[in-house]
């Protein structure tokens, strides 16, 4: 695919930009800088080639096409990817319980993005998969990806997430925060605890219901710490439905009760055009539009609450 920018007439650029200044005013990362020119086919301005260290100036059109990839992971058809949103440079997926996101040295296959390396083949992009934020394997909802290169550092900046948490014993009813800092517990490779020498965490939760020896809270964890959501939960003596790593019963649940069920994010303005997307330049802070998507709670959550 081929990016277009058109240079704005400003007072910066009326004199001619340096074409390196005016890539990064694009939010075209050095990285991908670096790829276009020694993988890629270079930049262009109107059809020209034209080096980084070239001015371009009001009216032109800088252009490149987005340099090759490797093939990702191994493609798994068999692994039904459920796309709940997509554009030119963020894709939204449905995970289920129980499935990892990415390949580690446990889950070497059978994963999310083995799912999707296979769709993306069939649709003709990119089968890198690059996923903006990881759930747990046994936590459902959203997980928010990025096409291509050029895409990933933008959508990292401006994620909002929420979650549905069934959380053990009845809170009241309303608005809570949990702020305490968290780390690695001792000894343990995945596991983290409330700790003093921990990083600063802060979830932020509304109670919806509570009832049965349960409380369901929508959650925004305002930081991204590692199980942050039941870690904190865990520490005020509540911690989440079937999360036995943390304290918590499978009585009800085989896994904990978590589920990413939103997320809404900031992409840059664009045109399709005849191979590729104009793309309008996002140093501009109007040339942004906000997308949000969104989950319903899983099967095997709603009977936790009398639901069908």
């Amino acid at each position: 695919m081929r990016l277009f920018f058109t240079v704005p007439d400003t007072p910066q650029t009326q004199n001619g930009v340096l074409l390196r200044n005016f890539l990064r005013q694009c939010a075209v990362s050095t990285d991908l800088a670096r790829a276009v020119k020694f993988r890629g086919s270079g930049f262009f301005a109107n059809g020209e080639p034209v080096l980084a260290n070239r001015r371009v100036y009001p009216g032109q059109t800088v252009s490149f096409e987005l340099p090759p990839e490797g093939e990702g992971v191994a493609p798994q058809p068999e692994i039904p990817v459920n796309v709940v949103y997509e554009d030119a440079f963020a894709v939204v997926l449905e995970k289920p319980p129980h499935l990892a996101v990415h390949p580690t040295l446990n889950y070497p296959y059978d994963t999310l993005a083995n799912g999707y390396a296979a769709w993306a083949a069939q649709q003709g992009i990119s089968p890198v998969f690059r996923p903006v934020n990881r759930i747990d394997k046994d936590t459902s909802g959203l997980v928010l990806a990025a096409k291509h290169a050029y895409a990933a550092p933008l959508l990292a900046r401006n994620v909002e997430k929420l979650y549905y948490a069934v959380v053990e014993g009845e809170l009241p009813l309303g608005p809570g925060v949990i702020d305490a800092p968290i780390g690695r517990q001792a000894e343990s490779i995945i596991g983290r605890c409330v700790t003093p020498d921990g990083k600063p965490s802060r979830t932020e939760y509304t109670v919806l219901k509570a009832e049965n020896g349960l409380s369901l809270a929508a959650c925004v964890p305002v930081t991204g710490r590692t199980h942050q959501i039941r870690v904190h939960f865990a520490s005020i003596g509540h911690p989440l439905a079937g999360d036995d790593l943390y304290g918590g019963s499978r009585e009800r649940i085989g896994r904990q009760a978590l589920h990413c069920a939103r997320q809404s994010f900031r992409v840059p303005v664009y045109t399709p055009v005849e191979g590729g997307i104009r793309v309008k330049c996002p140093a501009n802070g109007n040339n942004w539009k906000t997308v949000a998507a969104e989950s319903p709670m899983p099967q095997d959550m709603k009977p936790l609450f009398g639901e069908k």
